[in-house]
């Protein structure tokens, strides 16, 4: 940040009384603007055994393949984000269930939330993000090909639990 988005004045970068860190701060208006993770929210697509993968086709890693999930709007909650995400990247209704996983991204910044998730009917197909959608069989998961190591981490722990008959909640840092 260069300039405040109340003012237009000039920002300078320093630890703001009663705080710890340096944040981005006003000296004409007196705000302090704080840049704080963002959330993406996501779910994992069953039905009848397979689940719905995405083939990106937008930066970062086009090409590769990933679980719909995306950035959570202002105004919608953590479920209506995920069920939003896999309409527009996958043109799917789904029912969200059970969080799965929360993956700290720390070197992006991000939060992940992923959920289980039924899809309502099986009809779906190529939303504008996506460049190929399929269901797929745990055996068929392009895994040297998925985009993003909290997907990763998700559908490992997802196929773990259904195997074994349980809905737990799992967590993962990545650096």
């Amino acid at each position: 940040m260069n300039f405040c988005p109340n003012c237009a004045a000039p920002l300078e970068r320093r630890i703001p009384d009663g705080d710890h860190l340096p944040r981005f701060v006003c000296p004409a208006c007196g705000t302090t603007h704080y840049q704080n993770p963002k959330l993406v929210a996501g779910c994992v697509p069953e039905y009848e055994g397979r689940i719905l993968l995405c083939r990106r086709a937008i930066e970062p890693r086009r090409g590769f393949w990933t679980i719909p999930a995306g950035f959570m709007e202002n105004n919608e909650t953590l479920q209506q984000a995920a069920a939003r995400e896999c309409h527009e990247e996958a043109l799917a209704r789904v029912e969200i269930g059970d969080p799965c996983a929360i993956v700290h991204v720390l070197h992006a910044h991000q939060v992940h939330v992923m959920f289980r998730a039924r899809l309502s009917d099986p009809s779906y197909g190529v939303g504008v993000e996506s460049l190929e959608v399929k269901m797929s069989a745990e055996q068929e998961v392009p895994w040297p090909d998925l985009a993003f190591q909290s997907v990763t981490f998700t559908l490992r722990r997802y196929f773990e639990d259904r195997a074994a008959g349980r809905s737990e909640l799992h967590f993962k840092t990545i650096e």
